[in-house]
């Protein structure tokens, strides 16, 4: 007969492996940044790939890590080796935009001439020495993530006209629509480079013309640009706001945005924030900081480096109102911070510098080349559901020790930690400078990360738009022990986007609509709502689920929203979810049974395990 010790140790065991395949590592780094490795090359541009695989892409400049003969621009992180391999992109991508499409392929897309030392135009722009890179300004560059290696990026077909600094979103269909740009470059744009249009991919035609980004000089680079739950784009330029109807080619003006400006080389953070059932799937924008330089002081005759960022935080709700509304400010300015979402529905504030801007360049102001100084080191959290007054915390909040200025990225990963990169506000590769080319790599570890993460059973692969709901199993462990905790869990799907110059193009959240019924023993099964019958409210690609209990998030699984293709999207009737229930009697003790008890005696990690085991063991012989 087995001994209960021993059936303990098996238990225990069983539990071990169990954990090492859904819950992450413990970390004692709890609210602060870790360097878990090197990128090979500059974060500039960084997106989440697959599960594992975070993919890297710098402009062309003198990495000492080569390839194919030449230095590297590009390489593929793994999160589970902490380690890159170098890829080549081909073309120079400086300043590209990205995005995913609907059936899974990311997009990278323009950049700059060919170069030499120093980003000095080259003297061959099909390749040669010293890069041996291409004219990337009308480049289309195309990757289907992989996690063995096998993938690389391709050359597509190029666009007809130059685009640097453009912005990418999906559309409905999952095809992109790229906005704006220029043809060479500089601190800020010019009417004799400037690309005023929009055009889509695959190619509907010739470029259309766009009034926001005529008549927003020399601020409109990168313009901020999101797909609403109506089928209109906001677009965010200089002071302007516009909703964009791309299929009539209309604009309609809306308030001009207050207190500072939000493009690049401003570069406020700006995300979209978490579309609920509480708020109707309703989208409302919040943007960060910035600078409240003005129009006709885009020079670089003057101390810029030194000009206090703005603390400003606004946000609008454009399908509702075309006016502003300020929100709680930063508690000081930053220029060129991240916004992540966090599964939890907080936001992650990071990166940047509380003076001056984003850009390089040679004066007798900059700081080498820096037009930023004063790196913001310390994160910040913001919760859209506290009061007014109360949203942005620090507490229990450390900051990083490496300045990520300009040229630096994040993305949230799916264990809900999140991947920091980047810091470049250089010409050329330098690491002499007073913040040179950075290659470290740090992992921003929420509070959350240590505890024990729920682990949902019965998570779709796939989600459609509208049709019928799922079920999603919680076990009593899932709901720390209270079955009533089922009340308060969420299920969220979340595209984390692509990363460069204080946006995150394509990063949304939504929260799809659930009820509960509870069991007596203490678990739970979640009724789970398809997404909303709205392909605007999360257009189709691949993106991340999550089931948050008490402000916990389970490990995110890569699904695929929509039909898998870029196509019009079908859309379903919502089926009724079950009314909400729990058992009469909800005792927030252990569900009965010796063997469930058991099992969550032994909630311990790996190590813990086998020291008991071979205590055990050693008692036994």
């Amino acid at each position: 007969m087995v001994s209960q010790s021993a059936l303990a140790v098996v238990l225990c065991l069983l539990a071990a492996v169990e954990y090492v395949h859904t819950q992450p590592s413990q970390t004692d780094s709890l609210g602060e940044f870790k360097i878990v490795g090197n990128s090979l090359v500059s974060a500039q541009q960084v997106f989440l790939g697959t599960a594992d695989k975070v993919y890297i892409v710098d402009k062309t400049e003198n990495n000492p890590q080569q390839i194919n003969g030449h230095p590297a621009w590009a390489s593929e992180f793994s999160m589970a080796e902490l380690k890159a391999r170098p890829m080549d992109i081909v073309t120079n991508s400086f300043c590209a935009g990205g995005n995913v499409l609907g059936n899974g392929t990311w997009l990278n897309v323009g950049g700059n001439q060919a170069v030499q030392y120093g980003g000095d135009p080259a003297k061959s722009q099909t390749g040669g020495a010293p890069y041996d890179d291409g004219d990337g300004g009308k480049s289309i560059r195309l990757l289907n993530p992989c996690d063995d290696e096998s993938c690389n990026w391709i050359i597509d077909n190029p666009m007809t006209t130059r685009r640097w600094y453009p912005t990418l979103e999906t559309l409905e269909d999952g095809s992109m629509i790229i906005l704006g740009g220029c043809d060479w470059g500089g601190y800020v744009n010019s009417a004799a480079q400037d690309n005023p249009t929009y055009e889509f991919y695959p190619s509907r035609g010739d470029p259309v013309a766009s009034p926001i980004l005529a008549s927003t000089l020399p601020v409109n680079l990168y313009p901020l640009t999101y797909l609403l739950p109506s089928g209109n784009l906001l677009i965010q330029s200089n002071w302007k706001t516009v909703l964009l109807d791309y299929e009539k080619n209309k604009e309609y003006p809306l308030d001009d945005i207050p207190d500072a400006v939000r493009t690049y080389p401003a570069s406020a953070g700006n995300v979209i924030l978490p579309l609920t059932p509480m708020n109707n799937w309703t989208a409302t924008i919040l943007f960060c900081g910035g600078s409240n330089i003005q129009t006709d002081q885009w020079e670089k005759n003057w101390d810029i480096p030194h000009f206090p960022a703005s603390d400003s935080c606004v946000t609008i709700t454009p399908d509702v109102s075309g006016s502003y509304t300020e929100e709680d400010p930063l508690p000081e300015g930053r220029s060129m911070g991240n916004l992540i979402i966090l599964p939890t529905g907080q936001l992650l504030c990071l990166n940047g510098a509380k003076l001056g801007t984003a850009g390089y360049g040679n004066t007798t102001f900059t700081i080498d080349q820096s037009y930023g100084d004063q790196p913001n080191l310390a994160p910040i959290l913001f919760n859209p559901s506290a009061p007014a007054g109360q949203r942005w915390t620090r507490d229990g909040l450390s900051p990083s020790t490496i300045p990520r200025m300009y040229h630096s990225t994040a993305t949230l990963l799916p264990d809900g930690s999140v991947f920091v990169a980047g810091s470049n506000p250089n010409s050329d590769f330098n690491d002499t400078a007073t913040y040179p080319t950075e290659y470290r790599v740090e992992i921003f570890y929420p509070l959350y990360y240590n505890e024990r993460r729920p682990q949902p059973q019965g998570l779709p692969s796939t989600f459609t738009y509208g049709g019928p709901y799922f079920n999603v199993s919680l076990s009593s462990d899932d709901l720390f022990g209270n079955v009533q905790n089922a009340e308060n869990a969420t299920v969220v799907i979340l595209r984390t986007g692509f990363s460069t110059h204080a946006i995150t193009m394509g990063h949304r959240m939504v929260e799809l609509d659930s009820s509960y019924t509870g069991n007596s023993d203490g678990s739970a099964v979640l009724h789970v709502s398809q997404l909303p019958p709205n392909p605007a409210i999360m257009a189709p690609g691949p993106a991340f689920i999550f089931v948050v209990v008490n402000g916990v998030p389970s490990v995110g699984v890569q699904v695929m929203v929509g039909s898998g293709k870029i196509e019009k999207q079908k859309t379903l009737s919502i089926a009724s979810l079950p009314s909400p229930s729990l058992p009469q009697q909800t005792a927030a003790g252990s569900p009965k049974g010796s063997s469930a008890s058991l099992m969550r005696a032994v909630r311990w990690s790996v190590t813990e395990c086998l020291t008991l085991a071979g205590t055990l063991l050693a008692v036994l012989l």
